[in-house]
């Protein structure tokens, strides 16, 4: 009788630290996915390492107000928009001038830039940051969805160009129904949600 409740006991103890070691692969996987699809923006800080070429390791490179970046031999590249990979492209292009094939590698440190705000009348208001493409419906799930108080006929977001400021309204239950799914945007970087 011991010898079979040590097997049980054993063999649960097994089962157990098999299922927790597949626990933390899921969320890697998702996570490498959607960087590959992460369009860089203001404010991202981003690593960029040259193979064997000393002084052009590990430099670690903030994405200007303007998107742009600056690298030796590169020099002043547009990040913003790109993937990380098209930006890898861009610069490995621009140092084969000066370097017999250059292999660059390019990783993202930090997405500070590509953030969202939703206001007013949701459950949880706040910054959130937008890894990947999110649209207004999406936006407010995020934030805890709206309070019983809010006008969900008069949401709308509002986005900085230049120094305006362009309105796009939205209508919570029409896009629930499936009418005007226009409205229901994709978020760029910056731009704020708000729920009177």
């Amino acid at each position: 009788m011991n010898q079979l409740l040590t097997f049980i006991l054993l063999f649960l103890a097994f089962t157990v630290s098999a299922v927790a070691d597949l626990q933390p692969t899921a969320p890697l996987k998702k996570q490498q996915i959607d960087i590959v699809d992460y369009l860089l923006a203001p404010g991202d800080l981003v690593e960029i390492s040259v193979w064997k070429e000393e002084g052009l390791q590990q430099q670690q490179i903030l994405v200007a107000p303007d998107g742009n970046v600056t690298f030796p031999f590169a020099g002043t590249l547009m990040a913003a928009g790109k993937t990380i990979s098209a930006l890898q492209a861009a610069v490995t292009e621009k140092m084969a001038d000066y370097i017999a094939d250059p292999v660059v590698n390019i990783k993202l440190l930090q997405n500070n830039g590509n953030t969202i705000f939703v206001i007013g009348k949701v459950n949880k208001p706040g910054q959130y940051p937008a890894n990947r493409r999110i649209d207004v419906l999406q936006a407010l799930s995020l934030a805890g969805g709206l309070t019983v108080y809010a006008d969900d006929d008069d949401i709308s977001v509002l986005r900085r160009v230049g120094n305006q400021i362009k309105v796009f309204p939205f209508d919570y239950d029409d896009v629930l129904k499936g009418k005007h799914l226009e409205q229901n945007i994709i978020l760029e970087a910056g731009d704020t949600v708000t729920v009177p």
